[in-house]
């Protein structure tokens, strides 16, 4: 099969289905940090709150008991790790656990306080339509919470994550992913008020990007 950077739905659920018996492992310790600084940040606003790309479930345990956790993830050998999780856990928070396609939620507009995706973005065929529907499902006021990778553009680190994007995607990711992404899709949005930008440690290639879903949508925001 020929090798490209492009990436589909499809190919992107069979990748996490092969990943699903050991991702744990692999990107368990990989992404702790970012993984605590998303619910923290998700803790802070409370209530009701979409985990986009929730996996096997890794952070559903850190959520507290006041907010009631919906998981989605495209691949169902990941979903039932996650299931597994919280019944050995007994999570009660956590209120449930479904296939879906991050492109096209099937969930009523703005019926989140807080839409987390850790590490989810550049693993999705169109990120700017999924980021559209996040827009869409949480309510005005509430935020959107993203650990993300950004990618260099230039300079060594640029030049090896272009030359890997076509090994990447076949395992359901990218590693070229700008910046100017992100900030052309808040500015097309018109609903999107960017919060805070935040590197992630220990090496900064992946980030924290907070985004509020404004009240008034239109040119005299604030």
């Amino acid at each position: 099969m020929a090798i490209t950077t492009t990436m589909d739905t499809e190919q992107v659920a069979g990748a996490y289905d092969r990943w699903a018996p050991v991702y744990d492992l692999v990107f368990g310790p990989v992404f702790r940090q970012g993984r605590r600084a998303a619910v923290t940040a998700a803790e802070a606003v409370g209530g009701r709150i979409l985990e986009v790309g929730v996996g096997t479930g890794l952070s559903l345990a850190g959520y507290g008991k006041g907010t009631r956790v919906f998981g989605i993830d495209i691949s169902e050998p990941m979903l039932q790790k996650a299931r597994g999780r919280v019944r050995r856990q007994n999570m009660t928070h956590v209120e449930a656990l479904q296939v879906m396609d991050a492109e096209n939620l099937t969930l009523s507009d703005g019926s989140f306080d807080v839409v987390v995706a850790q590490y989810v973005v550049t693993a999705i065929p169109n990120p700017e339509k999924a980021m559209d529907e996040f827009a869409r499902v949480v309510r005005p006021g509430g935020e959107i919470i993203l650990t993300t990778r950004i990618g260099a553009e230039t300079g060594l680190r640029g030049t090896l994550e272009k030359w890997l994007m076509p090994l990447t995607t076949r395992l359901g990711f990218r590693t070229e992913f700008p910046w100017s992404r992100y900030e052309h899709w808040a500015e097309q949005s018109q609903s999107i008020r960017l919060l805070e930008r935040r590197a992630l440690r220990p090496f900064g290639h992946f980030w924290l990007l907070r985004y509020v879903r404004l009240n008034d949508i239109g040119p005299d925001r604030p």
